[in-house]
């Protein structure tokens, strides 16, 4: 056991190693900006080092095989970095993998939502593993994270449908959104008028006919968005109120 536990203890130095001689403290602190980490922001607490997405990309691609034990060090980090590393990590694994370590990634994803805790977080990991894994299964989590207080779990209830909306399924994701529709946080409304988007670019009469019934009581910024790829004659015509 202790073997074992230096093993997992020296994996995870290594690519601590690599994340942080990379760090550029004059990105960090623009992103702190950015992802909105004051006192009282929803992003509040969240650390950064400064690094890119692409070059997370590349250390995630070298450490696949970094053990659970590390990979969940690095999910539960508070640096922002290392826990987008970790869904990097997740996400190759999980397009790896057969029907049971899929099942496996999908139960550890939902097991630690918690710590997907920012937009992008949520943006880049959502759709790619519990949407894949949900697309011809039961949807009920989905309806649940939904129902949730936690902003981040709304979230990934309606981004997680962006897989759906690939596969021109809409219903899960109309449904969703009309649990949403009157949810108080931009980032929620933001969310749910780009996935409302995503429909209309592939089927514009599924759209309308969800905004016919819902477009004047949705909030402003969700309209907006849903409605951003119409004619400038159509988009005059649900902003009228």
């Amino acid at each position: 056991m202790y073997n074992l536990r230096s093993m997992a203890d020296s994996d995870f130095k290594k690519i601590e190693k690599d994340l942080q001689k990379l760090k550029n403290s004059q990105k960090a602190k623009a992103c702190q900006r950015f992802f909105k980490t004051g006192k009282g922001q929803y992003g509040e607490g969240d650390k950064f080092i400064g690094l890119t997405v692409p070059r997370l990309r590349t250390i995630a691609k070298k450490y696949l095989t970094l053990p659970s034990s590390s990979v969940k060090r690095l999910l539960q980090s508070r640096i922002h970095e290392y826990r987008l590393t970790a869904l990097l990590i997740l996400i190759d694994k999980y397009k790896k993998a057969d029907g049971k370590i899929k099942t496996e990634i999908v139960n550890y994803y939902l097991k630690y939502t918690k710590y997907i805790n920012n937009w992008d977080l949520v943006d880049l990991s959502a759709d790619k593993i519990l949407g894949d894994y949900l697309l011809n299964k039961d949807k009920n989590v989905l309806y649940k994270l939904a129902k949730s207080k936690n902003l981040w779990e709304k979230r990934i209830a309606i981004l997680a449908t962006f897989h759906f909306i690939k596969n021109n399924r809409f219903k899960d994701t109309l449904a969703i959104s009309k649990i949403l529709l009157n949810d108080k946080h931009d980032l929620i409304r933001k969310a749910v008028g780009w996935m409302l988007r995503e429909i209309g670019k592939r089927d514009q009469a599924v759209l309308e006919n969800f905004l016919q019934t819902h477009y004047k009581n949705m909030p402003r910024t969700m309209l907006r968005y849903a409605i951003e790829r119409f004619s400038e004659k159509k988009r005059k015509y649900y902003l009228k109120l």
